[in-house]
């Protein structure tokens, strides 16, 4: 009897075990429908639709590098707002035309998909949530061509879905306005060092988060597809870097997600009290 006790012992924090890691999941394609539909009951009703991409480089950092760096932060984010989930990271975005390889289709391993196609898998993506009773939908892209299709996308679905208690948002502060540069160049690094592309940022981060993505040794400055000094980069660097990113989107959707302020409403002056001084005077 004493073995069936420990048996049954184990069995059930087993079970409890597999309860907790089910509840802590944020990832929608991580989890069943059945386990989304409670999470969404239970008030998790902000979704995360991360947008990464495929593209070159530099001969030192993998095709998947936005798609790697995307899939940490956003769990992250998610996890720090304690009601959102996330979904499968986008990794078909617009990076030039086909055709004449423009930009980082000059490079083999690039992929890219027509800004308006990118624009209808968003739009789709979102109503997909919506109906399934999400009420703030957010794009979240670690790419540079990702931003303005999902800026244009969330403001037409805001407005289209006003009545219905939906917002979309596109959290561009995340990729443009995180505090990055600063950081650096308290490091006293240059904007040249710094780079725009594959330089010490992204190498950084993807170092910190996929260091096999990283060929240390193919790391070379301003050629072959990289703007910046790349050998400059490390993962301590690149952990910092992520931690900008996330808080600076934390903030950014925790804004958005707040109702507006009432005008000439006195500070911690409550509903009802409002109501009053409005009707009574």
């Amino acid at each position: 009897m004493t073995l069936i006790r420990a048996l049954c012992a184990v069995a059930g924090a087993l079970w409890l075990s597999a309860g907790a890691l089910s509840a802590a999941e944020v990832e929608t394609e991580r989890m069943t429908w059945t386990e989304i539909r409670d999470a969404v009951a239970a008030g998790k009703t902000t979704i995360i639709i991360p947008t990464g991409g495929t593209e070159q480089n530099g001969p030192h950092m993998v095709t998947g590098k936005h798609n790697f760096i995307i899939a940490e932060t956003a769990p992250r984010i998610a996890t720090k707002l304690g009601d959102t989930l996330v979904a499968p990271v986008m990794a078909y975005v617009p990076e030039g035309d086909i055709a004449t390889r423009e930009g980082h289709m000059a490079y083999p391993g690039s992929i890219s998909i027509p800004p308006e196609t990118f624009v209808r898998v968003l739009e789709a993506a979102a109503e997909s949530f919506k109906v399934h009773g999400f009420k703030t939908i957010v794009f979240l892209g670690d790419s540079g061509p990702n931003q303005e299709p999902q800026r244009a996308v969330a403001t037409a679905l805001s407005q289209r879905w006003a009545g219905d208690g939906v917002k979309v948002l596109n959290a561009g502060a995340y990729y443009a306005t995180n505090g990055q540069m600063e950081y650096l160049k308290s490091e006293d690094e240059t904007e040249a060092a710094i780079g725009k592309h594959a330089g010490i940022r992204d190498t950084s981060e993807l170092m910190a988060v996929r260091p096999t993505g990283v060929r240390l040794d193919k790391r070379v400055a301003d050629k072959d597809g990289v703007s910046g000094d790349p050998a400059r980069a490390t993962a301590v660097r690149g952990e910092k870097l992520l931690s900008l990113k996330i808080d600076t989107a934390v903030q950014e959707i925790t804004a958005a997600r707040s109702p507006p302020a009432v005008v000439g409403a006195p500070r911690g002056e409550s509903l009802f009290d409002r109501l009053w001084r409005m009707i009574f005077g």
